[in-house]
């Protein structure tokens, strides 16, 4: 997408697909994936440390790398997949309506989460991808269970960061981070849910640094 989009206050978003089925696969409420998605993940966790009789040491010892490893994967998504430039027609059709969109439109309620016709597709390519890597299926339960968990905090994020107010703390330092990345520079600040990524990889905003007149007057008053 260019670096410079059209924003727009609206709170709804153009139309993008002319059949009302396939539109309506476009837009999801908030609440959605945490209806879906928590079950799955209770049931991963049940499956681990009831069926498996994997230990609750091991089991949050995995959870927390699932955990850790969407933040990396949530960074790469956003960096690579959805801020790739495509330069074919139909390319650059497919980029708007897996991100494009949001950025026109980033105050449209209905398509701050991922629709599940999206994430779960995602989520099983993830889940089967990782059977390479884990051969252990419970092992591979507390891993996605934790990677799960990672998605949720994500969605729900990306949503309060558009539409809640956050007087002070780390909320509000999230949500200055990715409204820069609307607002300022599409290009930066990739991370979503933490900012940790784009400060290891160095694709952040640098912070204001003080006016030296302000400066100049502590020196003087001193």
């Amino acid at each position: 997408m260019a670096k410079r989009n059209y924003v727009s206050n609206s709170t709804e978003s153009t139309r993008m697909f002319k059949n009302d089925f396939l539109e309506s696969l476009t837009k999801v409420h908030w609440s959605v994936p945490l209806i879906f998605y928590v079950p799955v993940v209770v049931f991963f966790s049940y499956k681990a440390l009831v069926w498996g009789e994997v230990s609750l040491m091991t089991y949050l010892g995995y959870f927390v790398f699932g955990l850790a490893f969407w933040t990396a994967f949530e960074y790469a998504l956003h960096r690579w997949v959805f801020h790739f430039h495509p330069t074919s027609e139909w390319g650059k059709r497919i980029a708007f309506i897996f991100h494009g969109v949001h950025h026109d439109y980033p105050r449209d309620r209905m398509r701050l989460v991922m629709p599940l016709s999206a994430s779960i597709p995602l989520a099983a390519l993830v889940y089967f991808g990782f059977t390479l890597f884990f051969s252990n299926e419970f092992i591979l339960a507390c891993f996605f269970s934790g990677f799960m968990i990672g998605y949720l905090i994500y969605d729900e994020c990306h949503y309060a960061m558009h539409h809640a107010n956050f007087k002070s703390g780390i909320f509000k330092r999230i949500k200055q981070h990715h409204m820069l990345h609307h607002y300022s520079d599409p290009e930066k600040g990739f991370g979503v849910s933490s900012s940790l990524w784009d400060e290891i990889l160095r694709s952040g905003f640098e912070e204001k640094e003080p006016k030296k007149e302000t400066s100049t007057l502590k020196e003087e008053k001193a």
